[in-house]
């Protein structure tokens, strides 16, 4: 059986056009960009019920996360960083961690929208899938991706995760409804 603590130790994964290290709040100012993107908020299906309404504020509650992010040791949250020269160009997240299913849901977001189609979400992807399939010992990492963003799940499949059945309706944008594809990939 796996650790509680399993991510206790979260490496820095190192490819070719990216290195991953734990997100933590140096990354503050870049951190802020990315969520305020509207097309990475938009592709990840991600509304804020609750914005702030001034700036000061969302980096101050931008800054308390980021901060914990280091102490969490059920979940790993890395910062995606471009590897010609160590911009911050997204982050890559294993939570829900279920050690008595040997399972985790895997989250990516790259933002602002000048950083999507360069290899570097698909890269990261690959990178967290190997280490957490082939280093940290977990059997299956599911995830779900909106039936609107097609190059996202291309870069899934490419990575090994398949499509298990489909959450109808599961998202309202803009006032339509979007599907969310459920996949998963497996040990083995």
């Amino acid at each position: 059986m796996l650790p509680i603590d399993l991510f206790r130790d979260q490496p820095a994964l190192t490819g070719t056009t990216v290195t991953l290290k734990q997100l933590d709040a140096s990354y503050l100012d870049d951190y802020l960009l990315m969520i305020t993107d509207p097309q990475a908020l938009r592709l990840t299906g991600s509304h804020v019920s609750d914005p702030p309404t001034e700036p000061a504020e969302l980096r101050r509650k931008a800054l308390v996360w980021l901060s914990s992010r280091p102490d969490q040791h059920d979940r790993a949250d890395w910062a995606i960083l471009r590897g010609t020269d160590g911009r911050f160009v997204g982050e890559v997240v294993l939570n829900e961690y279920d050690k008595d299913n040997e399972s985790a849901n895997f989250r990516i977001m790259l933002g602002p929208a000048e950083h999507f189609g360069h290899g570097y979400g698909s890269e990261a992807t690959r990178l967290v899938i190997d280490y957490a399939l082939g280093v940290a010992g977990l059997h299956r990492i599911g995830l779900e991706v909106y039936d609107f963003n097609p190059r996202a799940r291309h870069v899934y499949e490419k990575a090994g995760f398949q499509a298990e059945g489909v959450r109808r309706d599961a998202l309202r944008w803009d006032g339509e409804w979007a599907d969310a594809i459920v996949m998963s990939i497996v040990a083995g």
